[in-house]
């Protein structure tokens, strides 16, 4: 699984590295952010382009996995 370390960057840094992970990726990728509102963002860009996004919130952080 691919993962993409995206904690501790401003908008709209986290959604073009998402961007970027999904357009070559084989299998699931794996976001890591550190704001609510950028799980948000990033879930509702997976959603955008027909992907199906799962969020768990970990050690202070949220891990979105896009499939």
């Amino acid at each position: 699984m691919k993962e993409v370390d995206a904690r501790g960057l401003s908008c709209p840094e986290p959604l073009m590295l998402t961007a970027e992970a999904l357009k070559d990726a084989k299998g699931p990728v794996k976001i890591l952010v550190s704001e609510p509102h950028q799980k948000m963002n990033v879930e509702k860009y997976a959603k955008d382009h027909g992907k199906k996004a799962t969020s768990t919130e970990k050690d202070g952080c949220f891990e979105v996995v896009i499939e």
